[in-house]
């Protein structure tokens, strides 16, 4: 019969302790290996994504805006006195001359108001024609009157002078030669309250004629202004041009001061641009601008900068110095491209579809095997289609430009 031994079961324990132990060690270093292991990269369809190559040369800053074409010269047509609309002779789109009628307004009660203010211009001019007859007549009354006191004054100082020489003579008396003597100085001041009252006569025609001329001038002024307001009933163009807008119809009332019309020149158009209010900030008076109007490119030069930004845009308006190509005309769409400046000697990539200029983005590097890593890239100054690398980037590597939000939590893709 076999008896154990103690020291061969201490040893058999041992060594199977030693194993467990050494496989637990491994459990847990395979596990520990296991969790560091970086997940696999996510494969993208190449095919979905853009990518383009940092050049380093020279970059065109430009900003881009789009527009209308408007009027450089627009005559605003207003009613100037409230009426219905009763003939429409023209239609917009229709080339008109100054003197084109566009519409008949009708008002009865101004008519009558312009026949009464020239009833009563024509009643002032007999009042006026009236009262000079009479005050000439008075004028010539009192001329008379002068005229009479005058020869009388001269016939007594005649009599005065001749009885001086005779009292010399001792053929009158004294007291006579006194007599005649102080008719005569009697005579002499009629004659001269005759005179000046002649004088004043003359000063009361003038001023009297002349308050009445001042009440005919005003009459004839009121009587003018409603004859005008009459005629302007017959609405003409007032300019050469095309009607672009007559917003009327037959039988509508329209007040003093409502819009009937609007006439433009069609040949005189500028470019009103809307450029985001982030880029306007580089935009300045006399920049060069190109504007595409679907069936031409023309130059022109920034010549207004709106002062106020209007739902996330800025109003500039472009003159244009070339010649519009055919089919332009006013509202018609334009995308218009502002010349900034240019940028010598600089990295540059096509602008991503996230990042703003002076900024920090991550963006996949593309290597040779098509794998992607994120680095961090430092932008700078920015244009419509290319953006100005500071860091980040070298010349000749490729980046994908493509929006990667989805691949947020992944520093490394798979291109296929």
């Amino acid at each position: 019969m076999d008896i154990p031994r103690p020291n061969a079961l201490k040893e058999r324990r041992r060594r199977q302790a030693i194993i467990g132990g050494v496989v637990v060690i491994v459990l847990v270093a395979v596990t520990l290996g296991v969790a560091r292991l970086k997940p696999a990269a996510p494969t993208v369809d190449r095919s979905t994504v853009f990518s383009d190559t940092v050049k380093r040369g020279s970059m065109q800053r430009q900003v881009r805006g789009l527009g209308t074409l408007v009027p450089e010269d627009i005559r605003w047509i207003p009613a100037v006195t409230e009426g219905r609309v009763d003939r429409i002779l023209i239609l917009p789109g229709t080339q008109v001359k100054a003197s084109s009628i566009l519409l008949e307004l009708s008002n009865p009660q101004l008519q009558q108001e312009a026949l009464e203010a020239n009833w009563k211009l024509k009643a002032a001019e007999a009042d006026l024609r009236s009262l000079q007859t009479q005050l000439q007549s008075q004028v010539l009354t009192q001329k008379a009157d002068a005229a009479k006191a005058s020869a009388d004054y001269n016939e007594a100082k005649m009599k005065a002078d001749t009885d001086a020489q005779l009292n010399k003579l001792g053929v009158i008396s004294d007291q006579n030669l006194k007599v005649s003597a102080g008719h005569a100085q009697e005579l002499s001041t009629r004659n001269e309250i005759e005179q000046q009252r002649y004088e004043n006569s003359s000063k009361v025609l003038e001023a009297q004629v002349a308050a009445k001329k001042a009440e005919l001038e005003q009459l004839r002024a009121m009587a003018g202004l409603k004859q005008q307001q009459v005629d302007q009933l017959k609405v003409r163009a007032s300019t050469d041009g095309v009607l672009q807008e007559l917003p009327l119809k037959q039988g509508q009332f329209v007040t003093a001061g409502t819009t009937l019309a609007k006439v433009v020149q069609p040949e005189k158009l500028k470019a009103e641009l809307r450029v985001p209010e982030t880029q306007a900030k580089d935009v300045q008076l006399g920049l060069p601008a190109t504007i595409d109007t679907r069936n031409g490119l023309v130059n022109g030069k920034v010549t207004r900068i709106d002062p106020a930004a209007q739902n996330g845009t800025v109003t500039v308006d472009v003159s244009l110095d070339d010649k519009l190509p055919p089919g332009a005309r006013p509202d018609l769409s334009v995308d218009g491209t502002i010349n900034l400046e240019t940028l010598k000697n600089v990295l540059y990539i096509g602008r991503p579809a996230f990042g703003q200029e002076n900024s920090t983005v991550g963006m996949f590097k593309v290597d040779a095997d098509g794998n992607a890593t994120r680095v961090q890239v430092r932008l700078g100054r920015s244009s419509v289609n290319n953006v100005e690398v500071l860091d980040g980037l070298h010349e000749g590597d490729q980046v994908v430009l493509s929006d990667m939000s989805r691949w947020d939590n992944f520093d490394r893709v798979k291109l296929q």
